[in-house]
């Protein structure tokens, strides 16, 4: 006899083409922060960061999030760069890639290009202006301060090259502002369902890192979108569970956290994502095959 399946609360699922049981799991290789004095094994170069995709993609992720950067470690938006990038990946794996589109200045000329020329299968976009700050408590000062500004022109400009190159965009929500903005996006047309999200906790100006903030993110979200969240720093191995739980997917890598749950720092993504995957077993659920994650996301056909 087939037994139903039910939620986490003992309830029917009801059916919505999508296996509940499937995780994608992402892999973030590198950010722009982090440095080498920090983790020796974050990698800076094209061909280094190929070489963490195979990594992760070995290891069971199906998506990496790429961030650009210089030789010397320096953060680049350079469209050469991040084809470079995509080129040296896909010698190595198939592994789904997402570019970063973030950055602090209000030209978005180079993100739109490499949007366009790259045509990566997803671009990560920030959906909101805020405080993008880390406090020291020991030194009882800030490590950094700044203002991360995301206007819905800024927005707009990035939705359109997304749009016109058929690239997903991936909805990054910091607080819960972020999420009711979408509104309207939605009600313009730049923005089309079925959405995808990622909610980021833990960073100072954001949402707390809490079970609660995920269950009201995922309550102002439109029904039926698919959503991740992104764990920054330590805590993260708690909230990639508690996504797992709550039916979410999940993102490790370098750029959010540099340690494995016994707090030795991680050697490689490969590591990190050997542990999300454990993970996501674990309560009762499985890794995404690439086949999978495109199709959960409802991205474009692979080239």
């Amino acid at each position: 006899m087939s037994r139903e399946k039910t939620t986490f609360t003992g309830e029917p699922r009801k059916p919505t083409g999508r296996d509940p049981d499937v995780a994608v799991v992402t892999c973030a290789l590198t950010g722009v922060l982090a440095n080498r004095k920090q983790c020796p094994d974050i990698p800076y170069t094209p061909v280094e960061i190929a070489e963490e995709a195979k990594r992760a993609f070995d290891a069971g992720a199906a998506v990496v999030h790429i961030h650009a950067r210089n030789d010397d470690g320096t953060p680049t938006f350079s469209p050469a760069v991040f084809a470079r990038i995509k080129e040296e990946v896909q010698k190595r794996c198939p592994i789904v890639l997402n570019f970063s589109t973030g950055t602090i200045l209000d030209d978005v000329t180079d993100q739109c290009a490499y949007i366009r020329e790259s045509r990566p299968a997803i671009a990560a976009l920030n959906m909101g202006t805020m405080n993008y700050s880390k406090y020291s408590a020991k030194r009882k000062a800030f490590d950094f301060d700044m203002v991360f500004p995301n206007t819905y022109g800024k927005i707009v400009k990035l939705l359109t090259a997304m749009n016109e190159a058929g690239v997903k965009p991936e909805l990054e929500c910091f607080d819960t502002g972020h999420t009711q903005g979408v509104a309207p996006l939605l009600d313009m047309g730049v923005l089309r369902p079925p959405l995808q999200f990622s909610f980021i906790v833990n960073v100072l100006g954001g949402i707390p890192g809490t079970v609660e903030s995920l269950q009201l993110q995922t309550k102002i979200m439109p029904a039926g979108s698919e959503w991740e969240v992104i764990g920054i720093s330590h805590g993260q191995w708690r909230m990639l569970a508690t996504a797992l739980v709550l039916g979410g997917n999940v993102r490790c890598g370098l750029e959010d956290h540099l340690y494995l749950p016994g707090g030795e720092m991680a050697k490689s993504n490969g590591e990190l994502v050997e542990v999300a995957v454990r993970l996501t077993r674990d309560v009762g659920r499985r890794p995404a095959t690439i086949a999978e994650a495109r199709q959960i996301l409802s991205l474009r056909e692979a080239p």
